[in-house]
């Protein structure tokens, strides 16, 4: 990683006159002709497993399972996100096991 000599900040890639240049947002341009390899490695997160007992959910009210029709359907809550948004609620049809998200 190469830093600003004048403001300390991370330099970036940057084209100027057909060239990359490493650049720095105060107007700082790397011209020491070192060659700068940029590379991003993106990672998938974990699968959230979610194993709850179908004989303790509560159940919720006036929701139809999407599969199957069911009427009998559970939830629960889960913090999924960030702790400043709402809950992630997760509902299951007793009948057919289907499991799926509440945004809402």
């Amino acid at each position: 990683m190469l830093f600003c000599p004048k403001c300390g900040s991370i330099l970036q890639p940057k084209t100027e006159k057909g060239k990359k240049v490493m650049a720095c947002s105060c107007g700082y341009i790397d011209k020491s002709g070192e060659k700068v390899v940029v590379k991003e490695t993106v990672t998938k997160g974990k699968k959230v497993e979610v194993v709850e007992e179908d004989e303790n959910l509560p159940l919720a009210t006036n929701t139809v399972c999407p599969k199957c029709g069911h009427t009998e359907v559970g939830y629960w809550l889960v913090q999924t996100r960030a702790g400043d948004e709402p809950e992630t609620k997760f509902l299951k049809c007793l009948k057919c096991k289907h499991t799926w998200r509440d945004y809402s």
